[in-house]
């Protein structure tokens, strides 16, 4: 990165230098840092759209292209080649670990799957009909009282430690959450299964009969949660920043994470894209759904299509496609509205004029909810299985952030409320 350009700005007569970075990759990035104190201006930016908030090695986005990197490393041949948990050693460590290293981290991710006993406890606390993120974000937050080992963020090895004991027991969590809206005894993680195939497991099996995970549901699996583990600045990543930037510790941040992520305009799209299935119901509806789609006054929105970000195509989609294909194959769809449906409307997107020219082409979260469907979660559960996913990137960026130093979060703003004035006794009002 590079600071060798210069931008100038103009304003009442006088001018202002303001220095130019060059990133890795991506466009110029204007610093401003100065020009409050210099010039008594802010800049406005809703929504932090154009504003780069931090400096950041971690994951790249170029939404015209189309194009997701981790660590330099293009999603399309980490999904073809790579694991969640190697992808997660990549993320925090910056390289592609030896083979002892991953051994190494395995072990040190497996032995510590289990949650505190008495936090089974802390479940009889919620309503049986409680979503699964409720129950996770105050679970996840209570974390801190229950692992005082690892709560100073100024010691490398308790973050380390930290890191470690989130991304081995959120799945557990999630498990318990979705165990406990189901009425079912919580199953307890078992070290030879895969990270996958383990939460697969103590989501399905019951005590009373044997569970084997099906191969091709757990790579599916796997994949969703590898291509969703991290994805640049999004909301719910800024938000464990921002908690971050204050000191709070890493279990309150990870909570805060999965409270931001809960939003249905961000982990709750996948979820948003089958209720919409559902509502269409049957494929013989769907003329009228993509009539209303094109009717610009009609306000409704085809769910699960296109991207804020990716202005061509989702490259996460193009490999989500191919484990929605194989899960399906494998379950089937002929007894199944819902994917029926699924699958022709991804048929009439990939071929109608209209869709192909405002590049609505179906994203990851329409092919995520397919999967979770056929394999057998409730719709509250998709959300929480983004959590898992996204834990590793959160605490990757928490860690990030901790190590630069950096100031508390303090955003400013563009101040429109009533100018100063004085109070006025009750009596003469």
């Amino acid at each position: 990165m590079s600071a060798d350009k210069t931008a100038k700005l103009s304003l009442n007569g006088k001018s202002y230098d303001l220095p130019m970075m060059s990133p890795v990759m991506g466009p110029d990035v204007v610093d401003i840092r100065k020009l409050y104190d210099e010039a008594d201006v802010f800049t406005y930016d809703p929504g932090f759209t154009s504003t780069a908030s931090c400096k950041s090695a971690i994951t790249y986005i170029d939404g015209d292209k189309g194009e997701l990197l981790y660590r330099g490393y293009p999603i399309e041949q980490l999904a073809a080649e790579s694991t969640h948990l190697e992808v997660c050693y990549l993320l925090l460590y910056g390289e592609l670990p030896t083979k002892d290293q991953m051994d190494d981290f395995k072990t040190r991710i497996t032995r510590h799957t289990m949650v505190h006993e008495q936090m089974h406890y802390f479940f009889r606390g919620f309503r049986r009909d409680s979503h699964p993120m409720a129950t996770m974000v105050g679970v996840v937050g209570a974390m801190s009282a229950f692992y005082h080992d690892s709560l100073d963020i100024t010691d490398p090895w308790q973050r380390e430690v930290a890191a470690m004991r989130m991304i081995a027991k959120l799945p557990t969590i999630a498990a318990m959450a979705y165990k406990y809206s189901v009425g079912q005894p919580f199953v307890y993680p078992k070290n030879s299964l895969s990270y996958a195939g383990n939460f697969l497991h103590m989501c399905f099996a019951v005590p009373t009969e044997d569970y084997v995970v099906n191969p091709v549901l757990e790579k599916a699996m796997d994949r969703i949660m590898m291509l969703h583990a991290d994805h640049e600045q999004n909301a719910s990543t800024s938000t464990v920043r921002l908690a971050g930037s204050s000191g709070a510790n890493p279990f309150a941040c990870i909570a805060a994470g999965i409270a931001c992520l809960w939003g249905p305009a961000h982990g709750g799209a996948n979820q948003a894209c089958l209720e919409m299935l559902r509502e269409i119901g049957t494929v013989d509806r769907i003329p009228e759904y993509i009539a209303k789609a094109k009717d610009k006054n009609s306000g409704f929105r085809l769910m699960g299509f296109g991207h804020r970000v990716y202005k061509n195509f989702d490259p996460r989609a193009t490999v989500m496609k191919e484990s929605a294909d194989e899960v399906l194959d494998l379950l089937g769809i002929h007894k199944n509205p819902t994917l029926q449906v699924a699958k022709e409307l991804e048929r009439i997107a990939l071929s109608d004029e209209y869709f192909i020219s405002k590049k609505l082409y179906p994203n990851v979260d329409f092919y995520s909810g397919i999967i979770l469907d056929a394999m057998g979660f409730s719709t509250s559960m998709f959300t929480p299985i983004f959590a898992i996913s996204r834990t590793v990137g959160w605490i990757s960026q928490w860690k990030e952030m901790i190590g630069e130093n950096g100031k508390i979060g303090r955003p400013r703003q563009l101040y429109v409320g009533p100018k100063k004035r004085d109070y006025v006794d009750l009596r003469h009002r």
